[in-house]
């Protein structure tokens, strides 16, 4: 009860916070930082990501993280987002791995589906693993939660056909959003990573949102603290997609 109470509260949070970030877009030119030029689908293509020290490239594992600003590293140092640290965690764990940062802010599961193969296609070799995280923006922009599952569906189906393994991470709708809506969006996760037999980490910020200490000011994106918080819970469900 303790912890869906706690839950409950953080959620509010998060959906305040994400209407404000909806109508900061909602005003605001695009403008995208420079932290978020490491990143494009054409650096992640090239596979340009050091394999952690020591370990030859050819020996290490490669991993995609394919998603939106929340794998991009917003607002972070190069260093500082998802990629790099989950890196980081993995050769703490004995993993030898090459990470590849292929998250572009703003992206939405259509924009993932219409790059999949591109970034697939200038990578090295074929990964070990994809790890795909998009969806916030679709819920942002109130698109049918229909269209998000279409899309993400086809991503899975597409590593399926290419015998790349794929892992999930969720995303929640924000309460702002409606309880028909919520119902319908927060069931893509489960339903798919069921579906295609992959492992799915439920909810990406769990943990970190509602921390202000975790947080960036905007309230929904997690800080280069938050994102070590983040990577510690998730870097045990990629060493097991792994199969390690």
């Amino acid at each position: 009860m303790e912890r869906t109470v706690s839950l409950t509260f953080k959620f509010r949070q998060y959906g305040v916070s994400f209407l404000l970030v909806h109508l900061a877009v909602g005003c605001s030119p695009s403008q995208p930082s420079s932290e978020d030029a490491p990143v494009t689908n054409a650096a992640a293509a090239t596979g340009n990501v050091a394999a952690p020290a020591g370990a030859p490239v050819e020996d290490a594992r490669l991993v995609v993280v394919f998603g939106d600003s929340l794998y991009a590293g917003y607002q972070l140092e190069r260093e500082e987002g998802f990629a790099p640290a989950l890196e980081r965690n993995l050769a703490a764990r004995g993993i030898a791995a090459r990470v590849v940062n292929a998250g572009v802010s703003g992206d939405t599961s259509a924009g993932g589906r219409g790059r999949l193969a591109f970034v697939l296609d200038g990578l090295p070799r074929k990964p070990d693993l994809v790890v795909v995280g998009l969806g916030g923006n679709d819920m942002l922009r109130g698109l049918d939660p229909a269209q998000t599952r279409a899309n993400l569906e086809a991503i899975l189906t597409d590593l399926k056909a290419r015998g790349i393994p794929a892992m999930l991470t969720g995303m929640l709708a924000a309460p702002n959003m409606g309880s028909d809506y919520a119902a319908r969006f927060n069931a893509i996760y489960p339903d798919l990573a069921r579906a295609f037999d992959v492992p799915l980490y439920p909810f990406f910020l769990d943990g970190v949102i509602g921390d202000r200490a975790l947080m960036l000011a905007d309230g929904i994106h997690p800080n280069a603290q938050g994102v070590t918080a983040v990577t510690g819970r998730v870097a045990p469900l990629v060493v097991q997609a792994l199969g390690d």
